[in-house]
């Protein structure tokens, strides 16, 4: 079996974050995005893995290589966005015959992957969502097999979301599909989405479960990045690495802070995630994401998402700030 984890995406929504990061490779819990999927699926026995790239491409495949050096991956290169049926359809001469997961590269979801992998059918994740139109949408008959996929409806007949997570049995169908609906033209919102891929697999014979997933993380915006961040400090407690200099610093659990932190003279939590490297004097920060080799000096930050390689130094706010950046808040 092999994974597929499509991160092509800009990320516009975390933007200006992303114009010098991939959404994927934002710290969130001690970790990253992407490395949360991999680990998922690792755990589960799967080491071959696809990466559909695009944006900053060059910059998930040195984490991947440099990370995971054992695992088995390949690379691909979506150069035109034409959505994530367009993508998925560029690896079929690495995946086809193959049994397969996809896990979009932006989304983690808390899941049984041994279930997931054991299945006889195929499997779509999905979750009950208020409002499901800016989703693909699943509908279920009552033993839980989904009769049938739209993408972003605008009169739901389901309330059940796709979750962007997929297993697929019978990938020759789905990548017949793939072609057919491409050399048609055949798109929904403009774009050529898996959805509409899996709807044709559907009235082709294939079956697909159901896999209703315990929680899902979106990390599309600050506050559901934030808010995820949260929920999996909680989840998995307090990591403070050992090499760090404190002087006068108070931890309110749960935060994870990396190595070669330099802190003094603040409190820090709850609800924080910390890069490696950055230095951090006379501040109080919480409910906050903070990258790698920033700088923060007498400041009060609450709900704020600070860059990688960013000096901060002035009075309370709530921040937003991309890589390499310098203010001075007077």
């Amino acid at each position: 079996m092999k994974a597929i984890i499509p991160v092509a995406g800009a990320g516009t929504k975390l933007r200006p974050h992303t114009y010098t990061q991939p959404k994927a490779l934002i710290p969130m819990a001690g970790k990253t995005v992407l490395s949360i999927i991999v680990e998922q699926l690792q755990e589960a026995g799967i080491h071959d893995f696809v990466f559909v790239l695009g944006y900053l491409g060059d910059k998930i495949q040195d984490y991947i290589t440099e990370s995971y050096p054992d695992l088995k991956a390949s690379f691909i290169y979506q150069n035109d966005r034409l959505g994530l049926g367009h993508a998925i359809s560029l690896t079929r001469s690495a995946v086809e015959g193959e049994e397969l997961v996809i896990v979009l590269g932006d989304t983690i979801c808390e899941y049984d992957v041994k279930q997931l992998i054991d299945a006889p059918h195929s499997v779509l994740g999905v979750k009950r969502v208020d409002d499901p139109r800016n989703f693909g949408v699943a509908e279920l008959d009552e033993s839980g097999m989904i009769t049938r996929v739209v993408e972003k409806p605008q009169i739901p007949k389901s309330n059940m979301a796709l979750v962007g997570l997929y297993k697929i049995k019978e990938s020759a169908i789905l990548f017949e599909c793939l072609e057919h609906n491409l050399k048609e033209g055949l798109k929904s919102c403009d774009e050529f989405h898996l959805t509409d891929a899996i709807e044709c697999m559907i009235q082709k014979g294939a079956q697909f479960s159901a896999l209703k997933v315990l929680n899902w993380f979106d990390c599309g915006n600050k506050e559901s990045l934030l808010e995820s961040n949260a929920t999996l400090l909680k989840k998995f407690g307090n990591s403070v690495s050992d090499e760090h200099l404190f002087e006068n610093v108070i931890i309110v659990p749960p935060v994870s802070i990396g190595k070669n932190c330099e802190i003094r003279n603040s409190i820090i939590g709850p609800n924080v995630s910390v890069g490696e490297n950055t230095t951090i004097n006379h501040s109080i920060i919480k409910e906050s994401i903070i990258g790698a080799y920033a700088d923060l000096f007498d400041i009060v930050l609450e709900h704020s998402l600070i860059g990688s390689d960013t000096e901060v130094k002035g009075e309370s706010r709530s921040l937003n700030i991309g890589d390499n950046t310098e203010i001075h808040l007077g």
